[in-house]
Parts: C-alpha cells; structure tokens; sequence
C-alpha cells in the first residue's frame, strides 16, 4: 500500500467515526464540525467561541460554560481543544477553572487567554508554552491579575498597531446595575515587547458610561467591542449596540487616544448602520482586498415582517459575511448559515481567521439534537467550526 492510499484510507475512517458520533446524538445534519457538546438537560450552555493558528499550524479553539447548571457566577470553566488536520477533527487539552468570556491569541510564539474569572470578574490573561495543555494561573497583578473588580468582555480580536496590544473590555460596575446599563467602553493595551502577565504594563482607557439621551431614549447599552485600526490610522473601539425598539440595527465608533490613556465619543455621528449590530461581531482587515470583513446575524427583510416588536438581539439564524472598505458602510454579501426558526436555533458569538484566501471562523450553535435541541437559540448546545472558502471573490456580491 503506497503512501496516498494509507492517507486516503486514514482519512475515510476519520469521516466514517465522526458520522457515528453524529449519528449517536442525532445531530446528521448540524452544519460545520462538531467541536463540542452540551445537551440542554445539562444546563450547561456553550458560549464564548474563541479560535487561534499556532506557530505549527494546530488550529486551537475554546469555549465557556454558563446557564444554571455552571458556575460562571462563582468560578467559570472554560474548555480548550485542538485540532492537527486543519478543522475537521478536535479534541480536548484542558479544561480551566476560573476563565470567562475569553480570547485565545498568539503573540510571539506563546499562546494566551484573556477575559474574566466570572460572570462580572476580575481581567485575567494566562500563557501557555505548549499550545494549550497547560496553563499559567493569575495570583496577583505580576502574574495575570490584570483588574479587579467587575468587568464584562466577549472573546473579542487583539489586534497590534502603532507599537501596541490593543484589546476591548467592559466596566460591570456602572450605577444603574441593568444588563446593558451597566457597562462602560473602555481599552487596554500594551507594548508588543512588554510582560503581558504584567498588569502594571497595561494602560486602560477610563469607561464611557450609559447615557439614557443616546438614541432618543431608545439606547440601552453598549457592548463587546472590537479593537480596529481605522483608514486613517487611529485606533478605534467599535461596540454592539442594544436598541430593542428598532429592527434597525446598529454600531457605534469610541475614537481612543494614541496614547491609549482616553476614549471619546460623539452621539451625533458615532452611531452607525450596522447590520446584526445588536448581536456580538468581530471584525477585522484584509490588507489584499482592502477591506474590512465581518460575520453577522443580519435580520433579512423576511424576517423583519415576521418579527416586528420583537428584541432584534434575540434573531440569530441567519448569518451573513459582510465588508467595508470604510468602517461606516457596511454591504452583506452572502448568507453564510441559516435556519427558518428564529427561537430555538442560531449561529452566534462567531468568532474567526483569515486563512489565506479562505475564513475559519467558530459558532456558538443552537441546534437539533436527539434530546429536543437548544433550550433557546441564546443557549447553545454546540461548539462548531466552519470555513468559507474564497471569501474575497464574494465581495462583488450583494445580499439583499
């Protein structure tokens, strides 16, 4: 037997076992591959999808606990997983006590996470040397204890420019104690040469609080903001924005300091169109297209007919690739997953790569299972991965 067949062979046992497993949850026909799994008995739902590239290729991904059945309000378990052959199947390396809503990123060969401890925690970043296996435990703010008190963030890019690490969070501890109200835009960053466990290294922008004159009453928070690099060169926080009483959705643009050290923001033209603005993004730049490139639960005009007076946050069962070239005008191109049933299904919380010409990107998954399927659409009971390939030629395409 030569080398090709052995691989061919290999290969169709891998799909043969993954289908069993498929067919054992009753999950056929969940779209991308399963990462991980959590049936709603367990009321343990699956949320925070974060994804990096090693330096030798390893894709690795993670993803945190919470519902009733967690701990995310005392001490959140995160998950992390590996994959060697580029996707299609994963396993798990580690499992870590006391992480919430974290990022994996790469950053000069040494793989970090950083989010919370809980629900409303402390910052915390950890180091792993050996892709994911172990990790570093915060202690103290020399060691990965980087803000205490209470902070709210999503897996959300760490992206590098002008000599720094710059990556989003939340304050948790406005006056007004609401979801949404409560939270206040800030930044963190870093020298690219500095000790990130350090906490000392890090500057922070002061939060910009809940202003209930945004909107015309009608702005209820904002959240989950994306560290980008504008046009122009300036560093800028770009946040979901909850408005439950418009299908309209929205974003908006916190211009930040060069110096890190101040955030600032204009109600009368920081709030832009922004489709699926109501739902958690990430965006980031392709130098090649120059573009900047999102995945998003858009509301397709369908929907909307069907879903006046409902929470446009609560619709995430359609997901679009969109771009810009500007920041301010944003195109769908493509309906990248979709499901006709808004409630108890969605591809959420995407968190994703460039690879070459292609995007992978990770989904916080509500799907059928032999067990019901998904509580809610908000209460995933699937970690799964998805690539789109030749994502650039879908540029010149328009969704409508």
């Amino acid at each position: 037997m030569n080398l090709k067949m052995y691989i061919k062979l290999i290969l169709l046992f891998s799909l043969v076992i993954n289908t069993a497993v498929k067919a054992q949850i009753g999950v056929e026909k969940v779209p991308g591959s399963i990462v991980a799994y959590s049936p709603a008995a367990d009321k343990k739902y699956i949320g925070s999808p974060s994804i990096a590239v090693l330096p030798n290729g390893d894709f690795v991904a993670s993803h945190d606990l919470f519902g009733p059945g967690s701990t995310e309000h005392v001490r959140a378990v995160s998950r992390v997983y590996i994959s060697s052959n580029k996707g299609k199947k994963w396993k798990q390396i580690a499992e870590i006590n006391g992480a919430f809503w974290s990022k994996l990123f790469v950053h000069k060969n040494a793989l970090y996470f950083m989010g919370t401890d809980k629900h409303h925690g402390n910052t915390l970043i950890r180091k792993s040397l050996d892709g994911g296996s172990t990790w570093t435990e915060p202690t103290d703010k020399t060691n990965g204890l980087i803000l205490t008190g209470e902070f709210h963030c999503a897996p959300m890019p760490v992206i590098e420019a002008k000599g720094r690490l710059w990556r989003t969070m939340e304050s948790a501890y406005g006056p007004i104690r609401e979801w949404g109200k409560r939270y206040g835009a800030m930044m963190l960053s870093i020298p690219v040469d500095a000790d990130l466990l350090n906490a000392d290294n890090w500057t922070s922008t002061a939060p910009l609080l809940y202003d209930s004159t945004y909107l015309a009453g009608n702005f209820t928070g904002w959240l989950e903001g994306n560290a980008v690099l504008s046009p122009h060169g300036d560093i800028l926080d770009m946040l979901r924005v909850d408005d439950s009483k418009s299908l309209d959705e929205k974003a908006a643009i916190v211009h930040i300091s060069a110096d890190g050290k101040t955030g600032s923001f204009d109600p009368s033209t920081g709030f832009i169109k922004f489709p699926g603005g109501s739902k958690k993004f990430t965006i980031r730049y392709d130098s090649l297209s120059k573009r900047y490139w999102t995945l998003s639960n858009i509301i397709p005009e369908a929907l909307k007919k069907s879903s006046q007076g409902k929470n446009p946050a609560s619709l995430r069962n359609n997901l679009a690739l969109m771009s810009s070239s500007d920041l301010t005008n944003w195109q769908p191109h493509e309906i990248i997953l979709s499901h006709p049933d808004p409630t108890k299904h969605a591809f959420q919380y995407i968190d994703w790569l460039f690879e070459g010409n292609n995007i992978i990107f990770l989904s916080r998954t509500a799907y059928d299972d032999a067990a019901g399927g998904a509580v809610r659409s908000h209460d995933a009971n699937f970690l799964t991965f998805h690539r789109i390939k030749n994502f650039r030629k879908k540029a010149a395409k328009m969704y409508e």
